[in-house]
């Protein structure tokens, strides 16, 4: 070891970042592989990784022996091999919505300032799993374990809106049952018709809200986070007074709820695109 490593504490950390420049070359072909919706020519392939396809073809001979990439023998296109697969499902495996939502949650208390929470799908309903007080904490009754009504609350709609109906059918059918006998002056649906509408508007808009639902003088925000399958895997919630809440859709809390939706289910593989719309007359079996 030279004099100077010895004195440079840092010396073989600036080693270990260099890392191996081949391996982060040959792996822009992995990524485009991974990007394409169906399997891809060399010329293509190599283009999209941005690299000669002489070069790209010399990856990917290697990527073939390790599993990594398969060749169609007839077309000669490329797609993701057996070993992708594995280690697509062994990440996956490993997720825990909860965990990557966590931190990310409390993040945006910090920057909103409003009080945020995690509800997800539970015996009764949906459940508060997590909350965040703002520093203005808002008067609200509601405790970690509470179930969010089906029919005013923006969850409520949010898991209405996006989970199959046979789930989701007899806690609506109770909220209705109970609005008949007792009725009420709130804005809650009076009808499945009426409900069915309400998920409609959800799924048009990717997140549900409600001025002054379930809280007098509360609007709340819910919005979806999606897992690999593209099902509902939780949903973030945010809500304050509603003299200093801004609910509108494109508004600032909306847009920062959603960027944080979006990021924690692309960590949990979602690609994006239209997640099943399971709600509002499905029958779907899921």
């Amino acid at each position: 070891m030279t004099e100077s490593a010895m004195t440079d504490p840092d010396a073989d950390d600036s080693k270990t970042r260099a890392g191996i420049q081949s391996i982060e070359v040959g792996f822009r072909l992995l990524q485009a592989l991974a990007a394409s919706p169906r399997a891809m020519m060399l010329r293509d392939l190599a283009a999209a990784a941005d690299m000669p396809p002489a070069k790209a073809h010399r990856y990917l001979v290697s990527f073939q022996r390790l599993g990594a990439v398969t060749q169609d023998a007839v077309s000669g296109r490329y797609d993701l091999g057996p070993f992708a697969l594995q280690l697509g499902l062994a990440g996956l495996n490993r997720l825990d919505p909860l965990r990557k939502a966590r931190p990310l949650l409390s993040a945006l208390r910090d920057e909103l300032d409003h009080t945020a929470g995690i509800a997800v799908w539970g015996n009764q309903g949906p459940t508060i799993v997590h909350w965040e007080e703002s520093s203005h904490p808002v008067t609200v009754s509601l405790r970690l374990g509470d179930v969010m009504p089906m029919l005013n609350s923006a969850t409520g709609r949010l898991y209405g809106a996006y989970l199959p109906r046979r789930q989701t059918q007899p806690m609506i059918d109770r909220e209705l049952s109970l609005r008949r006998t007792a009725p009420s002056s709130t804005s809650s649906p009076s009808s499945l018709t009426e409900y069915d509408a309400i998920c409609a508007d959800v799924r048009a808009h990717g997140a549900a809200r409600t001025l002054g639902g379930v809280l007098p003088g509360i609007n709340a925000i819910s919005v979806p986070v999606f897992d690999a399958s593209g099902h509902l895997a939780l949903a973030l919630i945010v809500l304050g007074a509603e003299s200093v809440f801004d609910a509108e859709w494109g508004g600032a809390i909306d847009r920062r709820v959603r960027d944080i939706a979006q990021r924690i289910s692309s960590e949990l593989g979602y690609l994006g695109g239209n997640p099943p719309a399971d709600g509002a007359g499905s029958s779907r079996i899921a």
